[in-house]
């Protein structure tokens, strides 16, 4: 068991520090690196939209309030700040409050 653990996390190592090891050896073309440099937001904008629409089967998506409420402050912290650590911040003590009062 502890070796499948320990394999699983070298896997998982490995592939996130490969890409970034070999692409410090090569230079990619700029039409690659001006649509890499939108992929940060694509993903951040999909995980937004999955935990913020609530699905069920048959029906129309609705929305997930709490999450809502919390993402408010936090979208506002990324654009005005353009600060990860402190959007990521925002967004956890934000739920937290929300979720600590009830809502």
């Amino acid at each position: 068991m502890l070796l499948t653990i320990i394999a699983c996390g070298l896997v998982t190592w490995v592939s996130r520090i490969f890409p970034f090891v070999m692409l410090k050896k090569f230079d990619l073309p700029e039409g690659i690196l001006e649509f890499l440099s939108f992929v940060p937001i694509t993903i951040m904008a999909g995980l937004w939209f999955e935990s913020l629409f609530v699905q069920y089967l048959g029906h129309l998506p609705s929305i997930n309030c709490p999450n809502l409420w919390a993402s408010l402050p936090t979208v506002a912290t990324a654009m005005v700040t353009k600060n990860l650590l402190l959007t990521v911040v925002v967004g956890v003590l934000s739920f937290a409050v929300i979720n600590f009062i009830g809502f």
